[in-house]
């Protein structure tokens, strides 16, 4: 079993990546996911509005030309040598523009295209209707072009109809594009850059109680502290009060293993002393002398295991239902004393629960039922509710028997180890201060004597949690 449980205990190794690790990479993954995101976002919503800005720039352009533009005398039409737009009127300055008519005749071009020649439409114009698209020039440069058609007037029933083409080299479209990315992915890696520093600082913070509890583990391990005695947030409170209450149970559990080997060690000497003087010197009562001793030393070592084997209040453990335990302890004794035929009444609250040890609360109701029992006559009455106050909860534990009670000047007397009533009735006289150590030294509660409505004892538990 050993073995197992060390290959278990190897088998387990924590991985290579610490949660301060686990959160820098989960929340740099989901920034960075972010910034690209974002960065495209905004790269699209440029080249949208770029392309708005393009566009706008054309249809003014067009709505110049038609504004300069005007029939002939011999009804042909004609535009300025010299137009607003300078640019026009220079070869290879990036921004031409021609007119054509019905049949895809260019009847007039600008001195911008000298050299050069655009495709024709490839469908035919709607007059009135704005078509933009990317073409690509006979040198082969890309440009973004606007047609525009409209019917002309030249008579009362004759139209003619003109398509005015405005086109723009991508070249400073694509420098703007390229312009914007560069700044933009300069600013997103500064950001990123900004944000990893704060996330990494706010991490640290935000994990240093936790470092603190390790710390301070480290230090309960070596010795130089007994508890947690750090300013916890609110969501480790929890943690540090249940390890403290772990820390305490096991520091209490060693403490009552040293008191109890130490208080028999103490107890057993008078009696080993008293049989070493009787084999020293012998005398015609040598055997009841040792049977005596013998007794004694019995109900000692007894006493103080049980003692010893006291839990206590276990932190993290799921409460136990007082009403489970009444049942096993009541049919239990219900054989034990079978020829009693004692009538047994149980008044369990359902809600009443107890935060501990199911052997601690089984060493309490066992011992008090037993001892009314004993004493009964013909009833035993186990009770056991549930009570809230103002500072804690209360279990709350009565047996009660109609036997001939206690008296009053015996009754702390017989919470005493080793004091009986009626020393003709069978037992050792350490239950009831079995019950009294476990009640106040392990679950700081209270056990109390009392005479009940019966007309016997009552003994009484209070339990505060």
């Amino acid at each position: 079993m050993a073995g197992d449980i060390g290959s278990a205990c190897h088998a387990r190794r924590p991985d290579g990546f610490s949660l301060r690790t686990r959160l820098l990479i989960a929340a740099s993954g989901v920034l960075l996911a972010f910034l690209g995101l974002t960065g495209l976002a905004l790269d699209q919503a440029f080249r949208d509005s770029s392309m708005v800005a393009v566009h706008d720039r054309l249809q003014a352009q067009v709505y110049m030309l038609l504004g300069s533009a005007d029939l002939s005398a011999s009804g042909q039409l004609a535009l300025p040598e010299a137009l607003p737009e300078a640019r026009f009127g220079m070869p290879g300055s990036g921004l031409y523009a021609r007119v054509m008519d019905r049949d895809g005749q260019v009847i007039w071009r600008s001195a911008s295209l000298l050299g050069l020649s655009l495709p024709v439409p490839s469908s035919l114009l709607i007059p009135g209707q704005f078509v933009f698209e990317p073409i690509d020039a006979s040198d082969g440069t890309s440009l973004f072009s606007l047609n525009f058609t409209v019917s002309w007037e030249v008579t009362t029933s004759t139209y003619r109809y003109y398509t005015f083409q405005v086109a723009e080299t991508q070249r400073g479209f694509d420098d703007q594009v390229a312009g914007f990315r560069r700044s933009l992915g300069g600013w997103l890696l500064a950001s990123g850059l900004v944000l990893l520093l704060g996330q990494g600082i706010m991490l640290g913070w935000s994990l240093r109680p936790l470092r603190q509890v390790a710390h301070e583990v480290r230090e309960i391990e070596t010795g130089r502290q007994t508890e947690l005695i750090g300013a916890y947030p609110v969501e480790l409170r929890l943690l540090t009060e249940s390890l403290n209450a772990l820390i305490h149970h096991s520091q209490a559990q060693l403490e009552r293993y040293r008191h109890a080997v130490g208080d028999l060690a103490h107890s057993l000497k008078t009696p080993l002393a008293v049989l070493r003087g009787a084999v020293e010197a012998p005398s015609t009562d040598l055997a009841e002398t040792v049977r005596e001793q013998v007794e004694r030393m019995n109900r000692t070592v007894e006493y103080q295991l049980q003692r010893a084997a006291v839990s206590g209040r276990i932190a993290l453990a799921a409460p136990l239902q007082v009403a489970t335990t009444v049942r096993k302890v009541v049919e239990a004794l219900r054989k034990v004393y079978e020829q009693k035929q004692l009538r047994w009444h149980s008044e369990i609250d359902e809600t009443a629960l107890f935060y501990g040890d199911e052997g601690d609360l089984l060493e309490i109701l066992g011992n008090l039922a037993d001892n009314a029992c004993k004493w009964a006559r013909t009833r035993v009455i186990v009770r056991a509710r549930r009570e809230t106050g103002p500072d804690s909860t209360l279990c709350l534990l009565e047996v009660e028997d109609d036997g001939p009670g206690i008296p009053v000047e015996q009754r702390s007397l017989l919470l005493q180890r080793g004091a009986r009533a009626d020393p003709s009735v069978a037992g050792h006289g350490i239950g009831l201060a079995i019950v009294r150590d476990i009640v106040e030294e392990a679950y700081l509660g209270k056990l109390e004597i009392d005479q009940g409505r019966l007309g016997g004892a009552l003994l009484r538990v209070r339990l505060r949690f």
